[in-house]
C-alpha cells in the first residue's frame, strides 16, 4: 500500500518556526513541530526551516520523497524594513526634457524613513539615452562608488514602453549586481508610486536572495524533490524563482497565512478571521470565499503591493489588565510577555495562595496601573487568557486551556479589589479587551458590506479563545475557534494555492485585451507549478480607473479529497435555511451540479415587490455564496452561449452611470466561476465563453445572475 503523500507548511515567526504536515489527500493534520527561529545562525532563518522539516519528517515517519508540496512563510522581509536592515539602492532615472525632470525628482525617495532616525539608503544617477551603453556604465560606476548594492531602472511610461529600462539593465549586467526594472514590479501608471514600490523591493532583494538560495540548497540536499514555494502577502504562494524577482510580495505575509488556513481548512465563505497571539489580534475579512486585499501602505506611503487588508489591535491572550478606582479601566497594550511575567492562570492553586493585588509599570514610561498578583509562588500577570479560562470559554485540548481551579484562583484576588465575584470580574476583563477588537470588526463589516446575519467569526492563533468566543457572545454573531488554531498559520501555508495577479491600465479595454490579461495570469500560475486544468481566474474591470485585473489561483496538483463525510440533502437544506433566516419548508432547490446546490426562497417587500434571495451550498454543507436577489437558470455547455446572451441582455441596466451588466457566476463541475467583476456585457460574455471552451457539450451549467442597480 502506498503511503499518502504530505503537504508541508512552515511559518517562520519572530521567535519560533512552526511546521506542520498535512495529508495531501484528506488535508488532515498529521504532525506539528516548533523550533526557535534561527536569526543568529550563520545560515540565518534557513537553518531553522531545515531543522523544523527534519523533525517533522521524523515525527510523522515520512521520507523526504513523500513531500508533495513544501512552502514557507517568513517575516524576514517585514522585519528588514521595520529594522532598517536593507541594502543601498542605486536608482537609475531615464529620460530627456520633461521626462528627465520627472525622473530626477525620484532622488527624493532617499528620504523614506525605515525606522526612527534611519532612512532608505539610496543613490541616484541619471541616463539620458538608455541605448548608450557607455553612458549607462558610467552611471553604474558612479552608483557603485556611492555604495549601491542593487540597481533599479525607472523611466516614465515604461509600462507601455519597457525597452529603455530593459536596455539599462542589459548594459549594467556585467557588474553582477542584483537588478530590477520598475515595470517588472507593477504594470500600473504612476511613475513615483511605481518607482517607490520597485525601490523598496530592491532594498530587501540581496538579503532575500541569500536566504532563498540557502533554503533551496538545504531542501534539495535533504532529498525533497517538490518545488519550494513561498507565502505571498495576498494569501497565495509563489514559486521560489518568482520570490527572487519580487521579494516584496512576502512583506506582510504572516497574517495572510492564517486567513489562508481559515479559507482552506475551515471553509469560510463570508466572515471575519481573528488571529490572536499573546500581544495582538490581526483582523481580516473573507468575502464571498475570497480574502479582502488592497494596496498596502509601506513606510507610511501607499504602494502597488497587493496585500491582505489586515488591521491589528493591541489585545491578545497575554494582554494585561489595567485597574483604577475600583474598576477595570482597560486591557493592554502591554502583555505578560513584555512584562516578563508568567500568566497567573498557569500557576498551581498552591502557588497562588495568599495572593494580593498590586499595580506595576511593565516598561519605563508606562502608566503604573497594570494589575499583577503577588503570591506565595511569586509575581504573576492577570491576563485575558486567565479571564477566558475562569469563564470556561477555553475548550478542552486548546493550546491556552488551564486548570479551571487555577484560573478562578487567579481572578479571585482582583475580584475582591473590584468588590465583585470571580465570574463578573472575568467578564469585565473580557468586555474591556474585546471592545477594542469589536470596534475594528464592526468597521470592517461596514467597509466590506458583510451581512452580520450570515457572517461568521473564526478565531485562530494560540490566544483565540481569549477573544473570539466573547466577541461572538457580545455581538450576537456566530463564532467558532478554528481546529488546530495554534498552528493555523503553517496550516494555511501548507494548504495555500499558487496565486498570481496581473494588472493593466487599458483605457476602453476591448474583450480581446481583457482576455489577454486573463490568459497572462493563467500562464503565470501554470509556469509556477499549478495544474493547468484546475486554474481559476477572476477578472475585474474598473471603468473609473481603466484597470483590468486578473487574479489566477491553482493547486500544484489536483487534490481529490477523501472526506469521510458529505452533507446529505437534509443537512444542506438546513444550512441554506439557516443562512436565509427562514423555515426549511420555505426553501426550494433551484438548480445544482455534482459539487453545488442552489437554494432559494421569496420575500415580499413594500409596494409588493418580491426578492429572491439565493444560497449556493457545497457538498460539505458550507454556504459558498450569498445573493440577496438573484435569477437562476440551468443549461448545458452547448446551449450556454445563446442562454447567457439572453440572460445578460435581459438583466443589463442602462442609466446615467452607464451600462451595468449583471453580476454573473457560473457553476461548472466542481467550480464556481466568478465573473462579477465585469460590467460590460460583451467582455462578460467573452469571459463566460472562455470558461466553457474546454468542457464537454452536454455538461450542465448553472447561471446565477444578480441585477445591478
Amino acid at each position: 500500500m502506498n503511503t499518502p503523500r504530505i503537504r508541508v507548511g512552515i511559518d517562520v515567526g519572530g521567535t519560533f518556526t512552526d511546521a506542520v504536515a498535512v495529508d495531501a489527500t484528506t488535508l488532515e493534520l498529521l504532525g506539528q513541530v516548533k523550533v526557535p527561529t534561527s536569526h543568529h545562525h550563520e545560515d540565518g532563518v534557513a537553518h531553522g526551516i531545515v531543522v523544523a522539516l527534519d523533525r517533522l519528517l521524523e515525527q510523522t515517519g515520512r521520507a523526504p520523497a513523500d513531500v508533495a508540496f513544501l512552502a514557507h512563510g517568513t517575516t524576514q522581509a517585514t522585519n528588514a524594513l521595520l529594522e532598517g536592515d536593507v541594502a543601498t539602492v542605486g536608482l537609475i532615472g531615464i529620460g530627456t526634457g520633461p521626462a528627465a525632470v520627472l525622473t530626477r525628482r525620484l532622488a527624493s525617495l532617499g528620504n523614506l524613513e525605515l525606522a526612527p532616525g534611519k532612512r532608505l539608503p539610496l543613490a541616484y544617477a541619471h541616463v539620458a539615452d538608455p541605448d548608450d551603453t557607455a553612458e549607462v556604465r558610467r552611471a553604474v560606476e558612479q552608483l557603485k562608488g556611492d555604495g549601491a548594492q542593487v540597481l533599479v531602472a525607472s523611466q516614465p511610461f515604461s509600462v507601455d514602453r519597457p525597452e529603455g529600462e530593459q536596455a539599462v539593465l542589459d548594459a549594467a549586467r556585467p557588474y553582477g549586481l542584483p537588478m530590477t526594472a520598475a515595470h517588472e514590479i507593477t504594470s500600473l501608471y504612476g511613475l513615483h508610486k511605481r518607482t517607490r514600490t520597485a525601490v523598496v523591493n530592491a532594498a530587501i532583494l540581496p538579503r532575500m536572495l541569500a536566504t532563498a538560495d540557502l533554503v533551496d540548497a538545504s531542501i534539495t540536499k535533504a532529498g525533497v524533490i517538490a518545488p519550494l514555494m513561498v507565502m505571498r502577502c495576498d494569501g497565495g504562494v509563489m514559486a521560489l524563482d518568482e520570490m527572487r524577482r519580487r521579494p516584496l510580495l512576502t512583506v506582510l505575509s504572516g497574517p495572510a497565512a492564517g486567513v489562508a488556513g481559515a479559507l482552506m481548512q475551515e471553509r469560510v465563505s463570508e466572515g471575519v478571521f481573528l488571529e490572536t497571539g499573546g500581544t495582538s489580534t490581526d483582523i481580516s475579512v473573507v468575502r464571498r470565499g475570497k480574502v479582502a486585499v488592497r494596496h498596502a501602505t509601506i513606510l507610511g506611503r501607499t504602494s502597488y503591493l497587493n496585500a491582505l487588508d489586515v488591521r491589528t489591535v493591541g489585545v491578545g491572550g497575554g494582554s494585561m489588565v489595567r485597574i483604577g478606582g475600583g474598576r477595570v479601566t482597560g486591557v493592554g497594550p502591554r502583555s505578560a510577555h513584555i512584562a516578563g511575567l508568567p500568566y497567573a492562570c498557569f500557576a498551581s492553586p498552591d502557588q497562588l495562595r495568599d495572593a494580593t493585588v498590586d499595580t506595576v509599570r511593565p516598561l519605563d514610561g508606562d502608566p503604573a496601573d497594570y494589575a499583577v498578583i503577588d503570591a506565595e509562588g511569586g509575581r504573576f500577570a492577570v491576563t485575558m487568557t486567565c479571564a477566558a479560562n475562569a469563564l470556561g470559554r477555553v475548550p478542552e485540548g486548546d493550546f491556552a486551556r488551564c486548570d479551571p481551579e487555577s484560573a478562578r484562583a487567579a481572578i479571585a484576588p482582583l475580584a475582591a479589589v473590584l468588590g465583585t465575584d470571580v465570574a463578573t470580574a472575568a467578564t469585565r476583563i473580557l468586555d474591556a479587551g474585546v471592545a477594542q477588537v469589536r470596534t475594528v470588526v464592526d468597521a470592517m463589516i461596514r467597509d466590506y458590506r458583510l451581512d452580520k446575519d450570515t457572517a461568521v467569526l473564526v478565531g485562530g492563533g494560540g490566544g483565540a479563545a481569549s477573544v473570539t468566543p466573547h466577541l461572538a457572545l457580545t455581538s450576537e454573531m456566530e463564532g467558532r475557534i478554528a481546529r488546530n488554531n495554534e498552528v493555523i498559520s503553517p496550516i494555511g501555508v501548507a494548504l495555500a494555492l499558487v496565486r498570481e495577479q496581473v494588472e493593466r491600465i487599458v483605457p476602453g479595454a476591448t474583450q480581446e485585451q481583457i482576455l489577454a490579461v486573463r490568459a497572462e495570469a493563467e500562464r503565470a500560475v501554470v509556469a509556477q507549478g499549478a495544474a493547468a486544468e484546475g486554474v481559476e481566474v477572476e477578472v475585474t474591470v474598473d471603468p473609473q480607473t481603466n484597470t483590468v485585473r486578473a487574479v489566477a489561483t491553482g493547486a500544484t496538483e489536483l487534490r481529490t479529497q477523501d472526506r469521510s463525510h458529505r452533507a446529505d440533502d437534509t443537512e444542506r437544506l438546513r444550512a441554506a435555511a439557516a443562512s436565509l433566516k427562514t423555515d426549511p419548508a420555505a426553501v426550494h432547490v433551484l438548480a445544482g451540479t455534482a459539487a453545488h446546490t442552489v437554494y432559494g426562497t421569496e420575500t415580499r417587500r413594500r409596494l409588493r415587490s418580491t426578492r429572491r434571495p439565493v444560497r449556493i451550498v457545497d457538498v460539505d454543507g458550507v454556504v459558498r455564496h450569498h445573493a440577496a436577489d438573484a435569477r437562476v437558470e440551468t443549461t448545458t455547455v452547448a446551449g450556454a452561449p445563446e442562454v447567457l446572451a439572453r440572460l445578460v441582455g435581459e438583466a443589463t441596466s442602462y442609466g446615467d452611470g452607464g451600462v451595468r451588466a449583471p453580476a454573473l457566476r457560473l457553476l461548472l463541475g466542481s467550480r464556481i466561476a466568478d465573473l462579477s467583476g465585469v460590467l460590460d456585457p460583451q467582455p462578460l460574455l467573452a469571459l463566460a465563453h472562455s470558461e466553457l471552451r474546454t468542457r464537454a457539450a452536454d455538461e450542465p451549467v448553472v447561471a446565477v445572475l444578480e441585477v445591478r442597480s
